[in-house]
């Protein structure tokens, strides 16, 4: 989470990113699902994948239809002297949200994210930065009222105030950007959640006037709508690579999915699971090591356990040598519960 405070200064003044620029054109996207994205969650053997990560990337896709757009401006505006454009999809330090919001494209609701009356919460967003004056749009106001059902549905608990979020509570950056081991107040709470998390999204009231995205490439693929743990968990590097091509997915790399995976089949209470686990027992990163003893100590008896224990007793990384140890107690304890 460094990066937000080292790049405050650029996100509170889109100035001090781009000292020329005198208009920003702020768009949205609909990637609206044709389905309710937690209907996953009751399918224990199966992976939550958020919405915006089920098709193509859309970083390339928005971009561009920016530079698309831009190039028509400037051609539109071709007697404005030297007139300058940059385009803008997360790829930089803008603060998209209330510069969306004061645009009038909706208003940030209080999961933080962007509301629309037309799309609900399903919109990426882009900018256009401009040398260009243009007059201004009057900025969307705040329909949340006292609803607070985004707040309600968020299962780690990530929103201690309306309008406030803990990032570091939240699954979907702890399955995204979080580069450890998932810290172990939230693996329950995570379940299936392998990628994102679309539950604050999903809960709002205004969904009930989304639109299913139009866009070809926004159309979820019919392997990310639920697909099989133990199948995903079996891809090594190349083949990670390989069905993820073209998916923001791929860009965190197979270990840190293979922990997100590990936690997952670690709630599904699943024991044909349990190979995947004993398997990544050894693996040569500690955050999927932690992650299969942490599974293990969900899906095997204590006997069991036991056994796996001593054929990895030279375990050197003390974080995963800990695992272990809260492993054993918690199938211990487990049985001695009635």
């Amino acid at each position: 989470m460094g990066w937000m405070e080292e790049t405050a200064e650029r996100r509170a003044d889109p100035r001090v990113l781009w000292e020329e620029v005198s208009s920003i054109i702020m768009l949205g996207m609909n990637y609206g699902p044709d389905a309710d994205p937690r209907a996953v969650l009751a399918e224990p053997d199966k992976g939550a994948v958020s919405v915006y990560a089920r098709h193509r990337d859309y970083h390339d896709l928005v971009k561009g239809r920016l530079k698309m757009l831009a190039s028509f401006i400037a051609g539109e505006a071709k007697n404005a002297p030297a007139l300058g454009l940059k385009v803008f999809v997360d790829t930089a330090p803008v603060m998209e949200k209330p510069l969306a919001a004061a645009a009038g494209l909706g208003w940030q609701g209080k999961h933080t994210n962007l509301v629309s009356r037309d799309f609900g919460s399903w919109l990426f967003l882009g900018s256009i930065f401009l040398t260009l004056d243009l007059p201004a749009d009057a900025p969307e106001v705040d329909h949340c009222g006292s609803c607070r059902a985004c707040l309600d549905a968020c299962p780690t608990q990530a929103f201690p105030a309306p309008y406030q979020l803990d990032a570091r509570r939240c699954i979907s950056y702890l399955t995204i950007e979080h580069h450890g081991p998932i810290p172990a107040e939230f693996r329950v709470a995570m379940g299936n959640r392998i990628y994102g998390c679309d539950d604050c999204l999903a809960a709002c009231p205004w969904n009930k006037f989304a639109q299913v995205a139009r866009e070809a490439k926004l159309q979820a693929r019919d392997d990310l709508r639920a697909p099989d743990l133990d199948a995903l968990a079996g891809l090594d590097d190349a083949g990670f690579r390989a069905f993820f091509s073209g998916s923001p997915i791929k860009r965190i790399g197979q270990a840190r999915f293979l922990r997100n995976l590990l936690v997952a089949i670690g709630n599904s209470g699943q024991a044909h699971l349990r190979p995947r686990v004993i398997e990544n027992l050894g693996h040569p990163d500690p955050h999927v090591r932690a992650m299969a003893v942490w599974a293990a100590g969900r899906l095997f008896d204590h006997l069991a356990l036991e056994a796996l224990a001593r054929e990895h007793a030279g375990e050197d990384n003390a974080d995963v040598a800990r695992e272990w140890n809260d492993a054993l107690l918690f199938a211990r304890e487990r049985v001695q519960t009635p």
